[in-house]
């Protein structure tokens, strides 16, 4: 019989940790994905609704209206009209930032902050 000189491969201890370690970011990325989606969502609202024409005239009222509607017909969570600013600067801006706070493990939590700035449209 000849000896084995040279093992090669994982130990099933090494095989269990990178499991585990995989393991850990699908499920960060199952927490994350979600919000990600949802923010990809508001933006296209955003940039609808100053696409729009005349939509820097329109009272700031109106434009927060047209965007919550917006936002509840898209199914978007986590942003609300206090979350909405018009900027009456020249040139008009729509200024929406939130922010989501999702329970990961234990007494981890993870806060993701987003800002969206978009220039009214004439």
């Amino acid at each position: 019989m000849t000896a084995i000189t040279r093992q090669q491969g994982m130990t099933l201890i090494g095989f269990i940790f990178v499991l585990i370690l995989a393991l850990f970011v699908v499920f960060i990325g199952i927490k994350l994905v979600p919000i990600y989606l949802n923010h990809f969502s508001v933006v296209n609202e955003i940039k609808a609704v100053a696409e729009e024409p005349g939509s820097a005239n329109l009272p700031p009222n109106t434009l927060r209206r047209n965007l919550v509607t917006r936002f509840q017909v898209s199914y978007v969570d986590h942003v609300g009209p206090e979350h909405i600013t018009i900027e009456r600067t020249s040139p008009p801006r729509l200024v929406v930032e939130y922010q989501v706070e999702e329970h990961l493990i234990g007494n981890i939590d993870v806060i993701v902050r987003f800002s969206r700035v978009e220039t009214l449209r004439n």
